[in-house]
C-alpha cells in the first residue's frame, strides 16, 4: 500500500465512522462495518426475529437497506456528499433467522458527479442472497467537514 492508498483509506474509514454514527437505521438494525476503502465497503448484520416477514425469512426491505447502506458508505468514501440517484435489487435466496448477512459494495465506475456501484449480499458460507446496483450523484459538501475530499 503506498501513501496515497493509506491516505485514501484513512479518509474512507473516517467517512464510514461518521456515517455509522449519524445513520439511525444503521444502529437500529445492528449493522457493523467489516471493511472500508475508497469506493468499497462491506457491512454485516445478524437477522433477528424482528426482521422477519410473514414467511419467517428476512424481510426484503432489510436486505435492501443493508445493501443500500454499504452502497452509501462506498460512494461517500471520498468525503464528497453523494446520494442515491437510483437503485435496484434482485433477491436470489432467503435470509434465514440468525444468519449473518454481509453486503459488499464496490464502485464499477465513478467520475465527475455520477457513479455506478454493485453490491453483493451473501449469507452463510458465501451463499448468494441478493444483487444490488446503485447509481450515485455527487452534490456539494463534505461528509466530515475537517477532512480533505479525495478527487
Amino acid at each position: 500500500m503506498d501513501a496515497d492508498d493509506s491516505h485514501g483509506n484513512a479518509t474512507a474509514a473516517a467517512v464510514a465512522a461518521r456515517m455509522a454514527e449519524t445513520d439511525r437505521v444503521f444502529g437500529r438494525l445492528g449493522m457493523r462495518v467489516e471493511s472500508v476503502a475508497v469506493g468499497r465497503c462491506a457491512l454485516s448484520l445478524t437477522v433477528r426475529d424482528d426482521m422477519l416477514n410473514g414467511h419467517d425469512i428476512c424481510h426484503g426491505g432489510v436486505i435492501f437497506t443493508l445493501a443500500d447502506t454499504a452502497f452509501a458508505i462506498a460512494c461517500n468514501s471520498r468525503n464528497a456528499v453523494t446520494l442515491a440517484q437510483a437503485a435496484e435489487v434482485s433477491f436470489i435466496a432467503a435470509g434465514e433467522p440468525g444468519e449473518v448477512l454481509t453486503a459488499t459494495a464496490e464502485a464499477r465506475t465513478s467520475g465527475g458527479r455520477t457513479g455506478i456501484y454493485d453490491v453483493t449480499v451473501s449469507g452463510r458460507e458465501g451463499r448468494l442472497i441478493a444483487l444490488f446496483r446503485g447509481h450515485s450523484y455527487r452534490i456539494r459538501g463534505k461528509v466530515v467537514e475537517n477532512l480533505d475530499t479525495l478527487d
